[in-house]
């Protein structure tokens, strides 16, 4: 399979998926990131959104949201050590939308810089979040 990179992407609890891939797009530190197989290599930071994966040989596309991390690419092999990641099929809107909730009233009660950042970033992952909730409930 020539035309195939091997995809892993894991986070600190367990392996998300492990396979063969065509066509690979992650939300990289500067902008979308496209990886076809025999990339030149790259490592780079993630933000928080969707990793979409190609499958191989057709198939349904596969949707894995990550809270951040790391992207290593291969020429035959793209990493992706993920602080946080939940499969597409995993995602429940309602609890989303409930913890941005929550987080938008941390924020109006937060004091300090420090706090605010914190919260402005769960707020941010969390947006990301619901966005690819609603990228998946589109197909």
């Amino acid at each position: 399979m020539a035309n195939t990179i091997h995809v892993d992407v894991v986070s600190a609890e367990e392996s998300i998926f492990s396979g063969e891939a065509e066509f690979v797009v992650l939300p990289g530190e500067a902008g979308e990131l496209g990886i076809y197989p025999r990339h030149t290599p790259l490592i780079t930071r993630i933000r928080p959104g969707a990793v979409r994966i190609t499958p191989a040989g057709g198939g349904e596309e596969q949707l894995i949201f990550v809270a951040g991390g790391i992207l290593e690419v291969q020429p035959r092999v793209i990493t992706v050590l993920a602080d946080t990641a939940i499969r597409g099929t995993d995602l429940d809107e309602a609890k989303a939308a409930e913890a941005l909730k929550r987080a938008e009233e941390a924020r109006a009660k937060a004091q300090d810089k420090q706090e605010i950042a914190a919260v402005e970033g769960e707020l941010a992952m969390l947006a990301a979040q619901l966005a690819a909730i609603r990228r998946l409930r589109k197909k």
